[in-house]
């Protein structure tokens, strides 16, 4: 199918790796020119090669620390000098996980900040140049626990609750622009990060923290939260929705919530 991104402008921040990577490269494939916004200068550079060689007409990276608002500020200037408007936004930047126990005021400050303020600072500072597009998407990187409750994900999760109810708010509020906004909510997803953090558990049980099968063995043994599928979803999976959403060709979904999970949940 046709997205229809051929010549689109998009923004991803965190999208250097996992699900955020893996979307920059979608819309390269579809033509979009993609500018990926990261905090790392070596991991932007190689993720601006590969978009090129993978079709990007223009691609960008912007070292920018999404916690930091005039950083984020001065990114999307940036953009809009170089583009003059924007189609797309997608926002995958997440916080690290920890049970309630073991989390100070200051924890939960940061987890906000980072899994909601973060956003709110981008979808503020792209708004004038999505409202200059001749059609605008957003899309927010929510997660699958906003549903079903995990000890380790408290405040994640709690974040995450925040962000999807922020987005239908403006999801609601730019309707009459004609600008969507929608959330998708991935499940178990083995990204390169997940994998190297839990080798050293998933080795002490025999398993293999690369092997979709055997991450969501491990899942089910510790969080109780199998997926019908019976294994663990790839970051590629997470971005063919992002790319859906966020394309010219969806026209019609917005305020909406999309599981990616792998038969997680059925609310």
């Amino acid at each position: 199918m046709d997205l229809g991104l051929r010549g689109a402008t998009a923004a991803i921040t965190g999208g250097t790796k996992g699900m955020g990577r893996a979307s920059a490269e979608r819309f390269a494939q579809e033509g979009a020119s993609v500018a990926v916004l990261a905090r790392g200068r070596e991991a932007l550079d190689e993720t601006v090669a590969a978009l090129g060689a993978a079709g990007c007409p223009d691609p960008v990276g912007l070292q920018v620390d999404v916690g930091d608002r005039a950083e984020v500020e001065r990114a999307f200037a940036d953009l809009e000098d170089r583009w003059g408007s924007l189609n797309i936004l997608v926002n995958t930047v997440g916080p690290g996980a920890a049970r309630f126990e073991d989390l100070a005021d200051e924890d939960w400050e940061a987890v906000f900040d980072v899994g909601l303020m973060s956003v709110v600072r981008c979808v503020r500072a792209a708004l004038p140049l999505l409202r200059a597009a001749e059609w605008a998407r957003i899309v927010n990187v929510s997660a699958h626990s906003i549903q079903r409750q995990s000890p380790m994900l408290v405040a994640y999760t709690a974040s995450k609750a925040a962000l999807t109810s922020v987005s239908k708010n403006l999801a609601k509020s730019l309707a009459p622009e004609g600008i969507l906004v929608n959330t998708v909510s991935p499940g178990s997803i083995v990204t390169a990060s997940f994998s190297e953090g839990l080798r050293p558990m998933f080795e002490a049980e025999g398993l293999d923290p690369t092997d979709r099968y055997d991450v969501m063995r491990w899942i089910d043994a510790h969080f109780h939260q199998p997926a019908d599928l019976g294994r663990a979803g790839l970051p590629d999976e997470i971005a063919v929705t992002v790319a859906f959403l966020a394309s010219r060709v969806n026209g019609y979904v917005t305020g909406a919530n999309i599981n990616v999970d792998g038969g997680s949940d059925f609310i």
